[in-house]
């Protein structure tokens, strides 16, 4: 059968989601016609031209006109509309690594419009004081990504308050127990993005002519963009099969009731996609029955129904195929700097070959993870000599040699045996990927590791307080967590940590002692980077399944019109008095800072507005560890 694999609006500018690449190397190993195109990407590259920013002029002048008051983004587009025209496709050019020597002009800040993004230069000093410590390049990249993200608010506040980058359309998504919101969005006059949407879809089906569309959601930011796809496509051809999976199909969307939700795809397929998707094709081409359909939901006689013969087994991830990424537009990804914090750049500022080295978790302990389901539950490694075949494969056909493994957590053994294979081979690569930081990193490990190419982890600190990590079962300790960043930093390698505040009965007194952790980890170079994630009790949990073991109450969900649509993140009542959302700011303002060295110094009560309490910890605690 002809497939055509869409990842939608909006993932990612730099690198393509990894999906769609693994699941055309699956399906053409059947026998199947296979293509698949970024509609992300696509959609960027058509909006950030020249006859795109007209369109979008048009378009807000039809909105506006005859309006005094318009949000400060549009209007300065409007007053310096001529720059932008002249700048727009010679800014993306450079971002696409096309035209590096434009980097001298955009540096220097003479050749790119500034609007209201570029007033962070003003408002923190500390910004200008990092500028001069980047390189020529980055900076440049720096001010493009200001360019952007101020042309990214003018589609915002001027048109469509659900755009942005990598989360298009998120709170229509995201945890929401009724599909109206997506529902009346769906079928609203459609504004310029859906329009230039649309025109890029007929473009593919013309081009692919499919027979089945496979579109991948990660994220509930891809969740408007795969389902207003799947209604373009439906419309432009009624008789197309349209299949819809992805991470967020498998997190919130296993006790869907809604069927209204067919009216856009006609089946949703969970987990791992490489079993479910060959027998879905063989029930369409009639060579099975749908008795032999694997982990399928569809609507049957106006109801949802779920198929899954439980006889038919996962495809092994062990014996995996290469990734191809045949047919996607690699040149044309776009880097961006968000911030100018070396380890960030890696999310953004290049274009990655990504590779899962083991599926699932080897721990799968914490109890805020999903551990329950299949992307967590079943660990199942590669072995070393295999992923470096898949290597080579991927350096011979994108002629990059940069990856970012996309693991849940890496096994320190398995990475082990990874290096000692690419150094065995000899072959020079640049990678990152995530793990725990597990004692099992010692010294010669981690060296082990920056010798075979490794610039960059990230991992989880989660809550950096004794009593929480147990309750969370994380299976590392502070003092542990120390040591193994140090050895990493003291490799050569980025260390990015995950925090995480809110945790259910955590006291304001643990999260600034976890705050005091974070501060002392920073100042004795264990840590580059972090970022702050408030607790969310999930379905799929040992918190969300079993909340009475960890002191909280979840709270009844909102009714729903027309059955259950996403059931993710559960509100839920902690008796234990604590001000997670008064200290959420200064929790953040203050690690904004310490990434960058600025503060660390200074009391933790600096970065509240309100009264905090006052560290227990002793001021050399981590040094004291590390001594």
């Amino acid at each position: 059968m002809k497939v055509l694999l869409i990842t939608p609006p909006m993932t990612q500018m730099n690198s393509p989601y990894p999906a769609t690449p693994y699941l055309k190397a699956f399906l053409n190993s059947l026998g199947h016609e296979v293509y698949q195109v970024d509609l992300g990407l696509e959609l960027i590259l058509k909006v950030f031209s020249k006859s795109g920013l007209a369109e979008l002029k048009a378009a807000l002048n039809n909105k506006w006109a005859g309006q005094n008051k318009v949000h400060d983004s549009v209007q300065f587009f409007f007053e310096a509309y001529e720059d932008y025209l002249q700048t727009i496709e010679p800014l993306i050019r450079f971002l696409q690594g096309k035209d590096p020597s434009l980097a001298l002009r955009i540096a220097n800040r003479k050749l790119l419009p500034e609007g209201p993004r570029f007033l962070v230069l003003q408002e923190h000093e500390i910004l200008i004081s990092k500028f001069g410590e980047m390189g020529l390049q980055d900076q440049a990249q720096y001010m493009g990504s200001l360019y952007l993200d101020d042309l990214a608010d003018v589609i915002k506040h001027g048109l469509d308050l659900d755009f942005e980058f990598s989360r298009y359309g998120e709170k229509l998504a995201s945890s929401q127990n009724s599909f109206e919101p997506l529902f009346i969005k769906l079928n609203s006059k459609s504004g310029l993005i859906d329009i230039m949407l649309e025109k890029i879809l007929m473009e593919k089906q013309n081009e692919f002519k499919p027979e089945v569309v496979g579109i991948t959601v990660p994220f509930a930011g891809n969740v408007y963009g795969g389902l207003k796809s799947a209604q373009i496509l439906k419309k432009q051809n009624s008789n197309l099969n349209v299949i819809m999976g992805g991470g967020y199909v498998n997190t919130e969307l296993r006790n869907l009731k809604d069927s209204r939700v067919f009216n856009f795809v006609d089946y949703l397929v969970y987990d791992d996609g490489e079993k479910p998707l060959e027998q879905l094709l063989l029930f369409l081409e009639g060579k099975i029955p749908e008795s032999k359909l694997l982990r399928v939901k569809s609507l049957k006689n106006g109801i949802v129904e779920d198929f899954n013969n439980i006889e038919i087994k996962d495809f092994p991830f062990k014996e995996s195929l290469t990734p191809d990424y045949s047919g996607l537009r690699l040149a044309d990804y776009i880097s961006m700097v968000e911030m100018p914090n070396p380890m960030h750049r890696m999310w953004s500022a290049f274009r990655w070959n990504k590779l899962i080295l083991a599926h699932g978790c080897y721990w799968k302990k914490c109890t805020f993870c999903d551990v329950s389901l299949d992307y967590i539950g079943r660990f199942e490694p590669q072995k070393a000599e295999r992923i470096v075949d898949h290597i080579e494969k991927m350096i011979e056909q994108t002629g990059s040699t940069g990856f970012h493994f996309v693991d849940e957590a890496a096994p320190p053994a398995l990475l082990k045996q990874l290096s000692q294979e690419l150094i065995k081979r000899k072959i020079k690569i640049t990678w990152w990927g995530n793990l725990r930081f597990d004692t099992l990193f010692s010294d010669d490990l981690t060296q082990l590791m920056a010798d075979a190419g490794c610039v960059a982890v990230t991992g989880g600190l989660e809550v950096a307080n004794p009593r929480l990590l147990k309750l969370i079962n994380k299976g590392v300790e502070v003092e542990k967590v120390a040591k193994v960043t140090k050895a990493f930093k003291d490799a050569g390698i980025y260390v990015h940590a995950y925090l995480m505040y809110g945790f259910p009965t955590q006291t304001d007194q643990e999260t600034i002692d976890s705050l005091e952790v974070v501060r002392q980890l920073f100042e004795n170079q264990c840590l580059d980077s972090a970022f702050w994630h408030r607790f969310l009790a999930t379905a799929h949990s040992p918190v969300g399944k079993n909340p009475e073991k960890f002191g909280i109450k979840l709270k009844t969900p909102q009714k729903y019109q027309q059955g259950l649509f996403a059931e993710y993140e559960i509100p839920f009542v902690d008796l234990t008095e604590a001000s997670h959302n008064e200290m959420s700011f200064g929790l953040k303002k203050a690690l904004y800072n310490f990434m960058h060295g600025v503060g660390l110094e200074k009391p933790l009560h600096f970065w509240f507005d309100q009264k905090v309490p006052k560290p227990t910890l002793k001021k050399d605690y981590i040094l004291q560890i590390l001594s």
